[in-house]
């Protein structure tokens, strides 16, 4: 039988042509923050992020680094306690839902963030009178626009897997609820709940719409703040947010292997 996908060269064209859609950008940003004033290049815009002199003119970066990690945690933490028991519950006990649930869940992604500021700006009101303006207080934001693309993950492994019968099974063996979650559906659904937790992490450290006409203090917040000061430090401290994305998608990728091993 002749085989029907595409050729060897063609998935490497393809992947070439893909690689140097992501790499030229990345690449001409180095070699930018790699310029010094006489023409060449030196590390030495690099060496002054962690010098102690500069610490007062890139403090608001870190703050505001130091947040988003908050407000990447908190929401990782909506996803995986709030949003995928939901899932599960709608999955298995009213599977007739899901339209209506998916519709409701991906509605996020169709509304601009502006007008979702708009809706959310006398809701956090009434949370900064109660909780206070804390940026963590973001993530009841940063989880709604996140839900979409949390929600795709998250199902793929659920389409993958038949919840149903395995949920049947473990309940016939004795096994209460809590275990039948824990135990038996979570690690069947282990890597699309790592691939969530990646997007959300990815979306919020990105993220700077909300934040800024919410008047909260973020990542890119601080770099808009930061790059009006010193041009080089936006790139730079970009390069390393994608660099920490990247690293932590190859963990994810190799822990669902890992899982996909042992489940094997």
């Amino acid at each position: 039988m002749r085989p029907t996908g595409p050729s060897t060269a063609t998935r490497w064209i393809i992947g070439l042509l893909v690689g140097a859609f992501f790499a030229i950008p990345l690449l001409s940003t180095l070699v930018y923050t790699l310029r010094d004033g006489e023409g060449g290049f030196s590390f030495a815009q690099w060496a002054e992020l962690f010098d102690p002199s500069q610490a007062q003119v890139y403090s608001p970066v870190w703050t505001g680094l130091g947040n988003s990690l908050v407000l990447a945690v908190v929401t990782v933490a909506i996803v995986l306690f709030v949003l995928a028991p939901t899932m599960i519950f709608v999955n298995l006990r009213f599977p007739r839902l899901r339209p209506a649930f998916e519709f409701v869940v991906l509605l996020p992604i169709s509304i601009p963030a502006i007008v979702l500021v708009v809706g959310l700006a006398p809701i956090y009101l009434q949370i900064g009178r109660t909780l206070g303006t804390g940026a963590w207080t973001l993530a009841f934001a940063y989880g709604i626009i996140v839900l979409p693309f949390a929600y795709r993950s998250i199902q793929a492994s659920i389409d993958a897997a038949d919840l149903r019968t395995l949920a049947e099974a473990a309940r016939s063996l004795g096994a209460g609820w809590p275990s039948v979650v824990l135990q038996v559906l979570v690690p069947n659904m282990r890597q699309g709940l790592l691939a969530a937790s990646l997007i959300s992490v990815a979306v919020v450290l990105g993220e700077f719409t909300i934040a800024s006409l919410l008047n909260r203090q973020v990542l890119q917040t601080a770099l808009v703040v930061v790059n009006k000061i010193d041009a080089y430090a936006a790139s730079m401290f970009t390069l390393l947010a994608l660099a920490f994305c990247f690293l932590l998608l190859l963990v994810i990728g190799r822990a669902a292997r890992g899982t996909g091993k042992a489940m094997s």
